[in-house]
């Protein structure tokens, strides 16, 4: 009964990151977004908030 226990636990154990690389695989992922306060918006070149002129 203990081996049974055991070798279960240890299965169990061995097969957890490959659920763990499954969900992170980049299926269905988005690129991260950066959010610029009101009256600004992204400069990709600049990688900053820049302010809206006009």
């Amino acid at each position: 009964m203990k081996t049974t226990k055991t070798l279960v636990a240890t299965l169990v154990l061995a097969a957890l990151p490959s659920f763990g690389f499954a969900m992170c695989s980049g299926y269905g992922h988005q690129e991260a977004s950066i959010s610029c306060a009101a009256g600004t918006v992204y400069d990709a070149d600049t990688k900053t908030c820049v302010t809206v002129s006009g």
